[in-house]
């Protein structure tokens, strides 16, 4: 996965260093390296480690680490309580309030209809009694967390995919996550797993969703008009335009428009499209062509990989920010009125001679090499 970018704060052609060409034209350049983009969407999918008074939900993260969210067990009439895991059917979805009280939260659990707003969408139960080993036996002690993550690596990323017909984006904006019993229920003689997915932001709350994962674009995206949040250069989660973010979306563009017959679109004809796409949207975003460059900004957009396009992710961001050194700066106010970037407000640059313009690229930059 990568980004592009098309800064138009930067000075006209009469600069020594020149920008590496795309397609022969030096005013566009790759700005976030793969590893960057991928880390960006890490941090906005997935929440921080919480505690749980009942049954556990890991949630799988790409980059090895995990989320535990405490979680009440259902009962076989699809209602929850807490004192039998019951089981429940591929395609069930589960709700919930969430509270502050970790002896309230989650005690309210029901499965729901999946056109409901939900957090949980049951993928499969795996039933361990059927598995060999003295550790699962009727008289066996509770098994640690690092035991039912390994369990959840073993079982849970299978059974979502086969739950999904194998298209699970794995950059995209919802989670594998796994729910086990609790020590009662394992002393009772609990043995089930149940893997599934939802949708983590930080710091851990699993957000409600609307409708079977089974039927919506996998895809990463924010509503035109969001600003996602920062802290120490990085972003964080979606935030008031008013408060400090990292970046605000612009657009939010259907790739299907353009490339329908299914075929995976090479990152250079994504790259293609989205330029004048993402450009005409910041001009109408911003109520002028100019306002962009006044305001120092840089428009950027993501590319959809192979894996995403696989799994029917189409659908990518358009989105304005800000370099600082190395990462975001920390742009307040929305990009549509004033604004500030790290406290100071934007000066335009010198108005652009007959010469094109030299971007300058987002935190990450890597040169572009032709192919990528």
């Amino acid at each position: 996965m990568s980004r592009s970018a098309t800064d138009t704060s930067a000075s006209d052609e009469s600069n020594d260093t020149p920008a590496p060409a795309v397609d022969g034209d030096p005013g566009r350049r790759r700005t976030l390296s793969a590893s960057s983009a991928r880390r960006l969407l890490i941090l906005l999918a997935i929440g921080a480690l919480v505690g749980g008074a009942l049954a556990v939900v890991i949630v799988d993260r790409s980059d090895g680490g995990e989320v535990r969210i405490g979680h009440a067990a259902a009962e076989e009439s699809a209602t929850i309580s807490s004192t039998s895991f019951g089981q429940a059917d591929p395609g069930t979805c589960l709700q919930w309030t969430p509270s502050d009280d970790p002896t309230l939260d989650r005690t309210d659990i029901a499965a729901v209809d999946c056109t409901s707003p939900h957090r949980f969408e049951v993928a499969a139960d795996v039933d361990l009694s059927v598995f060999p080993g003295r550790e699962l036996g009727p008289t066996a002690p509770y098994p640690g967390q690092e035991r039912f993550a390994m369990w959840r690596d073993e079982q849970c990323g299978t059974a979502v995919r086969n739950y999904l017909g194998g298209k699970f984006d794995p950059t995209g904006r919802y989670s594998i996550g796994m729910m086990y019993p609790s020590s009662a229920d394992w002393d009772a003689g609990v043995r089930r797993l149940r893997c599934g997915v939802q949708v983590v932001e930080l710091p851990g709350v699993p957000l409600e969703t609307t409708g079977s994962v089974r039927d919506q674009d996998q895809s990463i995206n924010w509503p035109a008009g969001t600003c996602i949040g920062v802290a120490n250069g990085e972003p964080t989660v979606p935030v008031d335009c008013s408060t400090g973010h990292a970046f605000e979306v612009i657009s939010v563009v259907d790739l299907a428009t353009r490339f329908s017959d299914g075929t995976f679109p090479a990152v250079t004809d994504q790259d293609q499209y989205l330029e004048d796409t993402c450009t005409q949207a910041a001009t109408e975003y911003l109520g002028s062509p100019d306002a962009l460059r006044d305001k120092t900004l840089t428009l950027f957009w993501e590319n959809v990989d192979v894996s995403s396009w696989l799994a029917g992710s189409r659908q990518v961001g358009c989105m304005l920010g800000k370099e600082g050194d190395g990462t975001f700066a920390t742009i307040v106010g929305s990009a549509t009125g004033d604004i500030t970037i790290d406290g100071q407000a934007p000066v335009p640059p010198p108005p652009l001679g007959e010469g094109r313009r030299q971007p300058v690229p987002l935190p990450g930059a890597a040169p572009f090499e032709p192919g990528n």
